[in-house]
């Protein structure tokens, strides 16, 4: 969809799927930094005017998307001051959820993590059943696919999960939230309200 240094072109609303913007290492090691669904878009920056992504934006989770030219976007954000607004709002919230995701990488452990990613993916595509290989997790968190795999072995003992087939089913939501960090509070605090994709 969008590669680090790459000019935005168009701008994508999604409205049941998920982005995930990830930070890339020369090495190719790639971490999560924030998470795209229905209340937000990818590109929305590109209304303030002539704009390149710094992340690698790639669609994890399929689903319906909406998307607009970037040229036709910035045209009509030019005539509209709320939309401008909303694009500096949303901005900000983008630039907190990776700020929030920094520390939580740093100082929470694996488990808690997984939860509170498991609790957002929800969350975006507003769907307790999602497509997830545990080699896809282990890249979203910073961890090794064996650590997932016991984390997930051990979610699904608890109840929490179902999973197989490379598709996670949260059975036990209350279970996840008490189980999570921090983080998921204070991200979706400040994120879910928008619901951009919804509002434009």
């Amino acid at each position: 969809m969008l590669e680090p240094g790459e000019l935005i072109e168009n701008v994508y609303f999604p409205q049941t799927g998920m982005i995930s913007l990830l930070v890339v290492t020369s090495n190719g090691d790639m971490i999560e930094t924030a998470t795209v669904g229905r209340e937000g878009a990818v590109g929305f920056n590109r209304g303030l005017g002539q704009r390149r992504s710094f992340t690698r934006a790639t669609v994890q989770m399929p689903g319906r998307f909406s998307t607009i030219s970037a040229n036709a976007f910035a045209t009509v954000s030019l005539t509209s001051a709320p939309l401008r607004d909303m694009i500096t709002r949303y901005t900000e919230v983008l630039w907190a959820e990776a700020q929030q995701i920094a520390a939580c990488n740093a100082i929470h452990n694996a488990s808690s993590r997984l939860c509170r990613w498991l609790l957002q993916s929800a969350d975006r595509t507003r769907s307790e059943t999602m497509p997830l290989t545990q080699e896809f997790l282990a890249q979203m968190l910073g961890v090794r696919r064996t650590s997932v795999t016991l984390l997930a072995l051990e979610l699904r003992r608890k109840g929490a999960i179902a999973y197989r087939r490379g598709q996670v089913t949260i059975l036990n939501r209350r279970f996840l939230e008490d189980c999570a960090c921090e983080c998921y509070r204070v991200i979706d605090h400040e994120k879910l309200p928008l619901h951009i994709g919804i509002a434009l």
